[in-house]
């Protein structure tokens, strides 16, 4: 190296670290300047978003929150875990909340109130019951009202972005489909499931050591439900992290592995899974569902007689690519004085003669041939079939399929909020919520 091009690489050096140094001077004059604007005195900040100011009144409040939520069965010596997921929490609701109103959204006070309505409901009593608990707890219910906006808002608002880019085919329904039938004959389980997104695969070591603190609590006695809905990032955490029964082959393989060699009442250690690592718990097993008797959903069409043998079979050819079996059934038209039912769970003996007969052997995607009866014609075309094993609906596995990838797509997205911001963690001294 020259010493020209030593002096030349120095020179950049240093005009880099000069810029780093502005922006970061920058960064701190801003700081400064929202904090003032927020009249909170320095050391009652917590954290600063954008152009928000958390307060030490607002992590306490959550805390209190969290800990009634887990009805009181968080020992103190988890505290400074809560204290951190506290903090985390409210970044991440003060996120979502700046990124919707860049969309203009806002959540009404009758939506809130609704939702508020249905927390309470969830905890069996009414929502004067639930201010009441609040105000026994010491919890401002404006406090839990900003969780409920941000929980009403942003998923409104990744779905609206994102919804069109998730595509889940036949193929991949099929697939997992196969997989359960494959194992019908094997147990099934009853299991429970924490999720811990990792944002940055360099820090998985972290994200890990983190999972593990949360099998510590559970060691110390706190519930496998209380830890889910407090630390969890998965849709379950509102519900104790319960997924239900599911069979074998139905989640993805590494941890549908895990799970198998789980004892009842067993919980795993942190499992990485697209993109997180997970934490199951295995609350029981049952027998294989014996094989009963299958169920069909049919799309049923009728034209009247009147019309002539060749009209009505021209026209109920056509219920095939009409979409008949998608919940726009209205929509289904195949000329007048046709009618297109839909007909759901419908064992062989809810079927009438002579239709059933056609019908039986059918699977998924088939059509039974035009059968003229009663003086009309009608085709039934077979939208889903249900081996009479148990199996869930190919509705039902969709719907799980696309909640899966939605929730890593606002996992994704919160975490490019995110770094499109200004975040800065102030808290480092540990809070008594109950002091």
């Amino acid at each position: 190296m020259t010493k020209q091009f030593l002096f030349r690489a120095i020179t950049t050096a240093c005009a880099v670290v000069g810029l780093f140094a502005a922006a970061s001077a920058q960064t701190d004059n801003r700081i400064e300047s929202v904090i003032a604007k927020s009249g909170v005195p320095q050391e009652a900040v917590a954290a600063i978003v954008n152009d928000s100011v958390i307060t030490t009144y607002d992590v306490r409040q959550r805390m209190k929150l969290m800990l009634m939520s887990a009805g009181g069965q968080i020992p103190p010596e988890a505290f400074p875990q809560l204290q951190q997921q506290a903090v985390r929490d409210l970044v991440e609701e003060q996120l979502k909340l700046d990124e919707t109103k860049e969309f203009e959204m806002e959540a009404t006070e009758a939506e809130i109130n609704q939702e508020f309505a249905l927390v309470a409901a969830q905890a069996n009593i009414t929502p004067p019951q639930l201010e009441a608990m609040l105000e026994s707890m010491g919890v401002a219910k404006d406090s839990l009202n900003k969780q409920l906006e941000a929980n009403l808002l942003w998923p409104e608002l990744v779905q609206g972005r994102f919804r069109e880019r998730i595509r889940v085919n036949d193929d991949e329904i099929e697939n997992t489909l196969e997989r359960m039938r494959e194992d019908a004959s094997m147990e099934q389980y009853l299991v429970s499931e924490i999720c811990i997104p990792v944002d940055d695969p360099s820090q998985a070591q972290r994200y890990y050591q983190g999972g593990l603190q949360l099998l510590e609590q559970m060691r110390r006695g706190v519930p496998f439900s209380v830890v889910a809905q407090q630390f969890s990032a998965c849709t379950t955490a509102a519900v104790g992290g319960d997924i239900g029964w599911v069979r074998a082959g139905e989640l993805p393989q590494e941890l549908d592995v895990a799970v198998r060699v789980l004892e009842k009442g067993a919980v795993t250690n942190p499992i990485p899974s697209e993109g997180a690592f997970m934490i199951l718990a295995l609350r029981d097993k049952r027998d294989a569902v014996v094989a009963g008797e299958p169920t069909f959903t049919l799309a049923h069409a009728a034209a009247r007689g009147e019309i002539g043998g060749n009209a009505a079979r021209l026209a109920l050819e056509k219920l095939t690519t009409a979409d008949p079996c998608s919940d726009r059934s209205l929509r289904v038209d195949l000329g007048q004085g046709i009618g297109v039912t839909k007909l759901e769970n419908l064992t062989l003996d809810q079927i009438q003669e002579p239709f059933r007969d056609f019908i039986e052997d059918l699977n998924r995607g088939d059509t039974s041939p035009v059968i003229e009866s009663n003086g009309a014609y009608h085709v039934a075309y077979v939208c889903d079939k249900d081996e009479g094993l148990g199996l869930p609906s190919r509705d039902a596995l969709e719907s799980r399929i696309f909640t899966r990838q939605i929730t890593r797509i606002s996992q994704q997205y919160l975490r490019d909020v995110e770094r499109n911001s200004m975040v800065e963690i102030r808290l480092k001294e540990p809070i008594n919520p109950t002091g």
